[in-house]
């Protein structure tokens, strides 16, 4: 006889299943990044059913061709001297006989640019952005069961050189397949704010928009459950609510947390809103929605206050490439590049200049950043795009700008609501240096700069009312703003009037004046240098909420002249690694202990951190450290100690004559040794080092394992002017997706197995297969010892 207990079990079990099956056929969401055929080039045709494509590539999405290269002089410095082109993606798949009665969507994360969807040769609609996320109902044209359907996408990119920075090309955002009952959550259609929020209290509001594709009117109950951090339900709200066919409806709940857990960089706690639609005792839709409880609010006196805390906003600006894999970017590599940002102290981020990726705001929420959401970087007509090299020849005029006039307002609206649940967002900027200079507005308070053939800045306050006219009436809970390049231009027509709060891209000469011409403005720093100017003024005006320093990371475009393929004056190089300035800003921005060195040899500018310099040479040494003072040692022989408060431009310095051996920086407080930075003089080259950052991965086609590769002495010691070619051999269900060395004149491809070092070292980036088993990763090198890890895929 089962006893009692075994009952209880069972019966647990029986209703965790039941739920499960009811939560899987309520709604089924499907990763649609796999089994795709494509074509670099245009094929007449190619949206038909029939057309054969079994001679295309396999490929797999995120996908990014314009990383493929090859690199040329040909193609434009502005996208890095990488081609465009058009290409076709098709993509085979059945669906199941039961799903007959539901709705069929396809959501595309973003398609750089100009695509074009069909399914089953019907035309779906066109989308030029190549930066937003969009959605398509396939339902009337698809078919079920045992039958195939062909969903097939044309992207248009032929005009290369219609950016100032890289964008990539293809579908490099991720696909999903959404499958809804007729009577269904909209999509983007839960809206989550915390207009109250108290220590003891918060009142969470929730918008809920539904639509009844039904033939009948439905009666059903929406039941929204906010979980907290580990699961548990914390507050629910339940309401009875009828829907004609045909119709939509936006229904309003307020519901009350207890002692809620505020979000904020230092504790960026997330909850979970569960948003159910029931008929009878049948679930028919649920939605998961992440969100944070905080409050903030920016004062033109004291600037930025998050959760009643006044703070600095110590952004960095980012663009949405990762060097050697172009656009297509695994989450796991932005995940790794934004911890280097953490580390570095930033705690906030712009995203430069249009929408990010779903996952990189994911990522924000869950490691702490506050963001600056952007929408474009140019009105119409359009900007000046280098082709030649910055400055250089005759730009070209393609971009955005051909569009703005049919697509900004929709493409806008579409930003905020598909990224409006995330707590990390505290800012909506509707364009990035619209107003520069003859750029193409102009105004006679200008000058001699002043060009009457161009059209009149007055455009600037016209196109941008539209646009914060969108945002407000699908957000009021966050400012808009915009990064201005010439602000007396935009005060004079107005457009800075418009705004809520008023960024300025290196201007920080207007600070003083202009906090007092326009007492009621919100101030920061949209786009400063990394010079440290840049922060004092930050540092020493109350009325300054912050900066966002240009940039972060090194990004492929905007490049000088041919060979340099990127932006080169960074915190971060291509490859996620740190450059001496991000020390130096760590210093400033970060608390923990920290104390670093770097060295240069005579008059040179570039700053190394080895050891490794020629004799009888004085080297000056630079020392960067947020603790009160620093010692430097040299073979265990003391050179002396600095104070902080003797720091010129926040940095130590000593002039050292090179002796092989040991460099050694420590940081103390008061008399304790809190923190330590060792150089080492390297030997000759001795071997192929690898290093990686994880030795198990999950077996679902996608986790990535970054391995940084090395040339080294005996020792291990990276050789600091090497440029050996490594050569790649994976066995097991994995594959190398991407080599590069951070050199910004550097144009190996990307792709194949082998890669020169620079400076001593590259990165590799490893992804799994769809199945497990051990990986093993062999680099070798003529004349060095080769290398090898193991890895698991499970």
């Amino acid at each position: 006889m089962i006893q009692k207990k075994h009952w209880t079990i069972i019966y647990c079990l029986i209703v965790i299943l039941s739920a499960a099956s009811q939560l899987e056929s309520a709604r089924s969401v499907q990763d649609f990044d796999f089994d795709w055929k494509f074509l670099k080039a245009d094929m007449a045709g190619a949206q038909a059913p029939e057309f054969d494509d079994s001679d295309w590539r396999d490929v797999q999405l995120p996908h990014d061709w314009s990383i493929e290269g090859p690199y040329s002089e040909e193609f434009a410095s502005g996208t890095g001297f990488l081609p465009g082109g058009i290409g076709w993606y098709r993509k085979t798949f059945t669906l199941n006989e039961s799903d007959r009665d539901k709705r069929i969507y396809i959501e595309f994360g973003g398609v750089y640019n100009n695509s074009e969807v069909w399914i089953n040769g019907k035309a779906l609609g066109k989308r030029p952005f190549g930066y937003i996320s969009f959605q398509y109902e396939l339902t009337p044209h698809v078919t079920f069961g045992e039958k195939e359907n062909v969903l097939a996408v044309r992207v248009d990119h032929s005009e290369f050189a219609d950016s100032r920075w890289y964008t990539g090309s293809g579908i490099y955002r991720h696909v999903r397949l959404c499958i809804k009952d007729p009577l269904h959550i909209e999509h983007w259609g839960v809206f989550v704010t915390t207009p109250v929020v108290n220590e003891d209290s918060a009142k969470v509001h929730v918008e809920t928009s539904l639509k009844n594709d039904n033939d009948e009117k439905n009666s059903y109950t929406l039941t929204s459950k906010i979980l907290n951090k580990d699961g548990v339900s914390v507050s629910t709200s339940r309401s009875e609510q009828e829907l004609s066919p045909g119709a939509s409806k936006t229904i309003n709940n307020d519901i009350d947390v207890d002692n809620p857990a505020l979000w904020s960089p230092e504790s960026p706690v997330l909850y979970t809103l569960v948003s159910e639609v029931h008929v009878g005792d049948e679930l028919v839709d649920s939605v998961t929605t992440t969100f944070g409880i905080r409050r903030f609010h920016f004062d033109p006196d004291k600037g930025f206050f998050l959760n009643g805390k006044n703070m600095k906003l110590k952004g960095v600006c980012l663009h949405h490439d990762a060097g050697p894999v172009g656009a297509a970017v695994p989450e796991e590599m932005w995940e790794r590049r934004l911890q280097t940002m953490k580390e570095m102290g930033s705690n906030a981020i712009r995203c430069s200049h249009n929408p990010p990726a779903p996952e990189f705001l994911d990522l924000c929420d869950r490691m702490g950043f506050l963001v600056q959401d952007e929408a474009f970087d140019e009105f119409t007509p359009t900007k000046r795009k280098w082709v030649k090299g910055w400055n250089r020849g005759t730009p070209s005029r393609d971009g955005y700008g051909d569009v703005f006039e049919e697509w900004a307002v929709r493409d806008i609206s579409d930003m905020v609501k598909r990224d409006r649940n995330h707590p990390s967002i505290i800012m909506w900027s509707i364009g990035n240096e619209v107003d520069y200079r003859n750029d193409p507005f102009s105004h006679p308070i200008l000058g001699n700069e002043y060009n009457p053939n161009n059209p009149s800045a007055e455009n600037l306050t016209r196109y941008g009312k539209k646009l914060v006219e969108a945002v407000k009436a699908l957000d009021t809970t966050r400012p808009t703003t915009a990064a201005l390049a010439t602000a007396p231009m935009s005060n004079a027509v107005g457009f800075a009037d418009i705004l809520d709060i008023v960024g300025y891209n290196y201007q920080e000469q207007y600070y003083d004046d202009h906090h007092v011409e326009f007492p009621d403005r919100v101030l920061y720093g949209s786009e400063n240098s990394n010079g440290l100017n840049a922060w004092q003024a930050v540092e020493e005006n109350d009325f300054i909420s912050g900066q966002f320093v240009w940039t972060g990371i090194d990004y492929l475009g905007e490049a000088g002249a041919w060979p340099t393929k990127s932006w080169t004056r960074s915190f971060v190089d291509l490859c996620g690694f740190k450059k001496p300035l991000a020390w130096l800003r760590q210093s400033i921005w970060a608390d923990k202990p920290m104390v670093y060195i770097a060295c240069r040899e005579g008059r040179r500018r570039n700053l190394q951190s080895h050891w490794n310099w020629s004799d009888q040479r004085d080297i000056t040494v630079e020392c960067y450290t947020n603790c009160e003072e620093a010692e430097l040692f040299l073979n265990d022989q003391s050179l002396g100690s600095q104070s902080v408060s003797q720091a010129r431009n926040r940095t130590l310095r000593w002039t050292v004559p090179y002796q092989a051996g040991i460099l050694k920086a420590v940081g103390k407080n008061g008399q304790e040794i809190v923190c330590e930075y060792i150089l080492k003089t390297a030997g000759d080259p001795q071997k192929v080092t690898l290093d990686i950052d994880k030795k198990t991965l999950s077996s679902n086609g996608k986790d990535i394992c970054h391995v940084v590769f090395k040339v080294t002495d005996e020792n291990g010691i990276q050789i600091p002017d090497a440029e050996d070619q490594v050569t790649f051999n994976v066995t097991g269900p994995a594959t190398i997706i991407a080599l590069g060395n951070a050199n910004p004149e550097s144009h190996e491809s990307h792709q194949g197995n082998q890669r020169t070092v620079w400076q001593g070292r590259g990165l590799a980036i490893l992804r799994s297969e769809r199945k497990p088993g051990t990986v093993t990763v062999t680099a070798s090198a003529p004349g060095l010892d080769s290398a090898q890890v193991t890895l698991q895929v499970k």
